[in-house]
């Protein structure tokens, strides 16, 4: 997946400022694909230049004109394109599997410290997630179908980072078996 593709399934909910893709990113988007506000507004450019997108500059009194992004007739068609293709399946790369990989070279405790250390982080994105579910999403048979489907891509995060903070306790709990050897 590319990023112009991120930018465009954002769109297409509303349009939007390159300041607020970028917000959006952080907030949503960003979970599950990341790039910073300089490669937003440098795909926006690219995205205006195929006409995928439309821009309005919005003129602001005391503060700088913005453009604000629509998606165009060409660019939805080319985001529904897009859908009906065949993904392409993600390859995972995780540096702690690295690092558990070649373990055996250092004491267990090393691996176990950073192995909690990513229980907490990832125990802290699944609050995070599980809050937004609760926010947006609390009854999702009662959801439309757009809010439907951003609901799953949700819920894949949640169901990620529940498997992700369960793999750590059993690697921590298998590793200090290790502790007094």
């Amino acid at each position: 997946m590319s990023l112009a593709y991120a930018i465009l399934a954002t769109l297409a909910s509303e349009p939007a400022s390159g300041y607020d893709l970028a917000k959006k990113f952080d907030t949503s988007v960003g979970f599950f694909w990341q790039a910073s506000h300089q490669q937003i507004y440098r795909e926006l450019n690219k995205l205006e230049e195929k006409e995928w997108i439309e821009a309005e500059t919005v003129f602001q009194e005391g503060r700088p004109n913005k453009k604000v992004y629509t998606l165009t007739t060409l660019g939805k068609q080319k985001m529904i394109e897009w859908i009906a293709k065949p993904g392409k399946i993600s390859r995972h790369k995780e540096e702690v599997l690295v690092k558990l990989f070649a373990g055996y070279l250092v004491p267990p405790r090393i691996l176990i410290r950073e192995l909690e250390r990513h229980r907490q982080l990832h125990l802290r994105q699944l609050e995070k997630y599980k809050g937004m579910q609760q926010k947006y999403f609390a009854n999702p048979p009662s959801l439309d179908f757009p809010s439907k489907c951003q609901y799953l891509s949700l819920r894949q995060g949640i169901r990620y980072e529940h498997d992700y903070v369960g793999w750590c306790e059993e690697a921590i709990s298998l590793l200090q078996e290790d502790l007094s050897s």
